[in-house]
């Protein structure tokens, strides 16, 4: 049954309202998965802030070029699913490849981040970047860091003045 060009248009619509929401897209090939496996996909990745869609590649192509996307003709071919991915990039990769390796079914093509084509091995790296979370915590880390260090430098002499009065009282008393 053909698409009529009202949902044509709907689709294209939400391809390029989910690409505007997106920091980073991972394109799969979903040959031989079951509905309720997607439905499985979904709800994984959906827990870690992401959305897993399979598209239709000549409108979500469209999509791509309106919303002055990379044009993708050769991560697009054959049926195609995409992850679109929230702030926390890592977090949603690892969902997908977690599912992916426990269902052995889905491939990983490749994505797009901010512009830039990632081809497959790329795209699942981006699986080992940092959670928002330690993002977060290093920045602080760095941040609070020197602070750190300059107030153990304006303690260290009044901390060496007790040791050595502590000192000097200890002799004192050993000595009476």
């Amino acid at each position: 049954m053909a698409i009529t060009r009202q949902k044509k248009e709907e689709l294209v619509a939400e391809y390029k309202e989910q690409i505007a929401n997106a920091s980073a897209m991972v394109f799969t090939d979903f040959r031989g998965v079951s509905v309720a496996q997607v439905q499985a996909l979904r709800a994984k990745v959906g827990e870690n802030n992401a959305k897993y869609m399979v598209v239709k590649n000549s409108l979500f192509e469209l999509a791509l070029s309106e919303s002055d996307g990379n044009a993708l003709a050769e991560k697009l071919g054959g049926p195609n699913g995409v992850l679109f991915l929230g702030e926390d990039i890592g977090k949603g990769v690892t969902a997908l490849k977690d599912w992916i390796k426990s269902a052995q079914i889905v491939q990983i093509t490749g994505g797009l981040l901010e512009g830039s084509t990632l081809n497959a091995t790329q795209a699942e790296a981006l699986a080992d970047l940092p959670t928002k979370e330690q993002t977060l915590s290093m920045i602080l880390g760095a941040i609070s860091a020197p602070s750190g260090q300059l107030v153990r430098t304006i303690n260290a002499p009044a901390a060496s003045l007790v040791r050595v009065i502590n000192a000097h009282v200890e002799k004192m008393q050993e000595a009476a």
